[in-house]
């Protein structure tokens, strides 16, 4: 099959990962860049063993339920990949992601999926973007057929299934501004001062990445990393920062030699400002510093935890377990309502951030605690702290290890919240919960329009 075209096929749905999906003689054809009801010609790329994946050559009829993207980057940049399909399908098809996942892999009979809260917001819905510096961005046709020497430097995102070519980003509709404005006049300087944009394949280059994070209490953090130690350059970079967006309240710099990214165990210095910023929920005031972590859809997330509590059912007197609190957010938004909570990250940071925003809440009634989930989730914890009444969960994508699951059985509470980014590896999880407890709800919320992300709660309660 692979290379075959195949004419007149028309695409069924949205599957996983953002692309669509058509069948062909019963077989599952993924395609990306297509929508539902479309009429295309496609041509075979890639034969697996359960499914093929092929790309449109050729467009006969253009589905109804297109609308215009209204990025210029669309159909480069893999940021937003549901932009040409309008938002009343795109939660109606993250909602049947929850429930094909839950038949599928759950073997849950037709789970009853409440309707997803959407987003208020469809663009400029993001508090933190990251954005990378390359010294060979991807050039378009044009720039390709020119005989003009071009300049290859670019600040953007990168090229799906590329790490080593990124799209220079003009303007993007994810985070509100000064966003664009910052990242378009820092472009603009470096290449004026001919300082040298990283590059990926050597690891050389003084600019690598710039993050740039924003609350709904309207605070500003920047972040420049830098791939090499090149003192002059670092604070002709960070002066002119400084010295072009006086509302940053808090701008750091990084050196980061590592071969990647990630500069979480790395020494960042507080050029200006403050050491963090703060937002706001309900009346909960959170520090962020440069390594926290949290919830980039700030708006979604208010009522992702509204949801949480109210799923919770405290009453006041519960112990409450925090799995994965990350920086304690959820523990100290629930902290309120019940009689003692136990967050639980092994990120030692994070639980820092954690204790310093309970601190500040003038909470006194949340222990955090840094560690291994599964290594600590037992009965001498049970016995220090005490029996937990509810569990809130919230793992990453790849969901619990079988021994926190094991443990949590063992732990025997009244109620589980179980919160998850990834429905897939939620229902295996609940596989094994359903055993002893039933699932009551199961609530998604779209906290990322125009992607295929979504967030999905379900509650849990012990059988008799």
């Amino acid at each position: 099959m692979k290379n075959k075209i195949i004419e007149n096929v028309q695409i069924e749905s949205i599957a996983a990962e953002g692309k669509c999906i058509a069948r062909i003689d019963g077989q599952a054809v993924f395609v990306e860049g297509v929508a539902p009801q479309d009429i295309i010609d496609l041509k075979i790329t890639r034969k697996k063993k359960s499914y093929l994946e092929g790309k449109a050559i050729k467009f006969h009829t253009y589905s109804s339920l297109r609308v215009d993207p209204f990025c210029e980057h669309f159909g480069l940049c893999g940021g937003c990949k549901w932009q040409h399909i309008g938002y009343e399908y795109q939660v109606a098809a993250k909602r049947q992601q929850v429930i094909d996942n839950f038949e599928r892999i759950g073997k849950f009979d037709f789970p009853a999926v409440n309707s997803i809260i959407a987003a208020d917001s469809i663009q400029y819905y993001r508090n933190k973007l990251e954005f990378t510096f390359n010294y060979k961005r991807w050039l378009s046709h044009e720039e390709i057929k020119s005989s003009e020497v071009i300049n290859r430097n670019g600040l953007g995102f990168h090229i799906p299934k590329q790490f080593d070519k990124i799209i220079d980003i003009h303007n993007c509709y994810l985070q509100q501004d000064p966003s664009n404005d910052i990242r378009n006049k820092l472009r603009d300087f470096a290449n004026a001062n001919q300082l040298s944009f990283y590059n990926v394949t050597d690891f050389v280059g003084l600019l690598r990445n710039l993050v740039i994070r924003t609350s709904t209490t309207n605070q500003l953090m920047v972040i420049v990393q830098f791939g090499e130690k090149d003192g002059d350059g670092i604070r002709l970079v960070m002066d002119f920062m400084h010295k072009s967006f006086p509302q940053i309240d808090s701008l750091y710099y990084v050196v980061n030699l590592k071969k990647n990214e990630t500069f979480h165990d790395q020494d960042l210095i507080l050029y200006h400002g403050k050491s963090f910023i703060e937002e706001k929920i309900r009346d909960l005031v959170f520090k962020i510093g440069p390594k926290s972590f949290f919830q980039t859809n700030t708006e979604q997330t208010k009522k992702l935890y509204s949801k949480a509590m109210e799923m919770a059912k405290l009453k006041g007197n519960e112990i409450v377990y925090d799995l994965y609190t990350g920086t304690g957010t959820i523990a100290n938004y629930i902290a309120k309502s019940a009689q003692k909570v136990i967050g639980i990250e092994e990120i030692k940071e994070a639980i820092d951030d954690a204790s310093e925003n309970a601190k500040t809440n003038s909470i006194e009634n949340c222990t955090f605690i840094v560690g291994d989930i599964k290594g600590i989730l037992n009965e001498d914890l049970f016995m220090e702290h005490g029996t937990p009444d509810v569990i809130i969960t919230d793992p990453p994508r790849a969901g619990m290890h079988p021994e926190v699951v094991e443990g949590m059985i063992q732990a025997n509470p009244n109620i589980i919240v179980y919160i998850s980014c990834n429905p897939a590896t939620q229902a295996r999880d609940l596989i094994r919960f359903t055993e002893y407890y039933s699932i009551e709800e199961i609530q998604p919320f779209d906290m990322f329009p125009h992607t295929h992300h979504l967030e999905n709660i379900v509650s849990l309660k012990r059988k008799n």
